[in-house]
This record gives C-alpha cells, structure tokens and sequence, in this order.
C-alpha cells in the first residue's frame, strides 16, 4: 500500500473537523486530541474521550495571529512582541475570549464559527492559543479557517504520550481519525511553555 502524501492526510483531517469528528494528531510538542474549537459538542466528546472534568479549559492551536485575532476581543501588543521573537513552542493564554455563555440545563449549546465553544474557555474569559511550529497544523488550522483543539491524547491523570506506540487504545480506538504517525518526526516531545499576558502589558509565566 502506497503512502498518502501530506494533502491527502491533511484533506482527510480536514473532512472529519469539518463534520464534528474527533481526531488524534501529532502536533509541534506531543500527540493530541483534536475538534473544530466552535464546536461545543465536539469539544465535549473530548473531554469524554479523556474522562476529565469539563471545567477546565483547553489549549487551542491557531494558523496565525491573524486567526486568534477572530476569536478574541483585542490582541495584547505583548503577544504581538513575544510571537515574533518566538524560537519554541508557546501556549499564550489571551483575555477576553469571544464566545457564548454555558448553557443552562436542558439547553443546547449555542455554536457559530465566529465564536469559540464555551468549553474551550476558562471561568475568567480566558483561553490559551498556540502558533504551532509545525507546517502540518498550521495547514490544518489554515485550511479549516477557525482554531483547533489541542490537548495531550492520554485518559487524564495518566502519562502524555511523546510518541504514537505511547498512546493508549482506549484513545486511539475512540477517534474519527489518526493522522499518518510518520507527521510525528516534527514533535519536540515536550509540553509547551506557558505565558498569561494582559491587555496592559501583565505577563505571568505559568510553566516556562
């Protein structure tokens, strides 16, 4: 069987994203789970699919500043700074996160693609967006035209998975697709570092 070239994978990726689907890819630091971001009850079979409280937020990956400039309120010029002198992976948590208010019980989740699912953000309005420094999930989040979920594909508690032989079945056999492993040769295995920035030029380090 002959291998599928980039176009094809990530044509394929982009399909299931576009239906709601769930998919298991290697992203610039380690194999993740991902979903269409405005897509609430994607993202909820996510937090499923890890058995982890819906309460907190998730990292998201976005093609560009551009892009996360959609789904934000306002940009913070320091983010604008610590992009471009940027040399590895970085996961900035933006304020004032464009999205709808939780539902009420009984009530389904508003969802557009102009606003983020609202279990993407965090109780303070917050949400952390990564550039990726990898061509392959750049494309995805280009291609797509809206962010890409993006959290460790482990059952929470349980060790990330740096590599696909890492990776528990109880995750891969649980997704829409896996992206081609081979894409994995662009990973650094290590998380991302993490920088809270506000609107007056705030800057907090929560893992360096």
């Amino acid at each position: 069987m002959t291998r599928k070239s980039i176009e094809e994978v990530l044509g394929e990726a982009l399909a299931v994203l576009k239906d709601g689907g769930v998919i298991l890819y290697p992203t610039d630091t380690v194999w993740g789970l991902g979903c269409d971001a405005t897509n609430p009850e994607a993202v909820g079979r996510i937090f499923k699919i890890k058995q982890r409280e819906d309460s907190k937020s998730l990292v998201l990956l976005a093609a560009s500043l551009d892009q996360i400039g959609l789904y934000v309120k306002e940009i913070p010029p320091m983010a604008i700074d610590l992009v471009e002198v940027n040399d590895k992976p970085m996961t900035l948590i933006y304020p004032g996160a464009k999205t709808y208010p939780a539902p009420q019980e009984g009530e389904a989740p508003k969802a557009d693609r102009y606003h983020l699912a609202y279990n993407t953000v965090a109780s303070d309005g917050t949400v952390g967006i990564r550039i990726p420094m990898m061509e392959f999930c750049r494309q995805l989040c280009y291609k797509l035209g809206r962010p890409v979920v993006s959290t460790s594909a482990n059952i929470s508690g349980e060790p990330t998975p740096k590599k696909f032989k890492d990776i528990s079945p109880a995750i891969s056999g649980a997704v829409d697709y896996t992206v081609d492993p081979r894409l994995e040769a662009g990973a650094t295995g290590s998380a991302s570092q993490i920088i809270k920035i506000g609107l007056d030029g705030q800057v907090e380090i929560i893992r360096g």
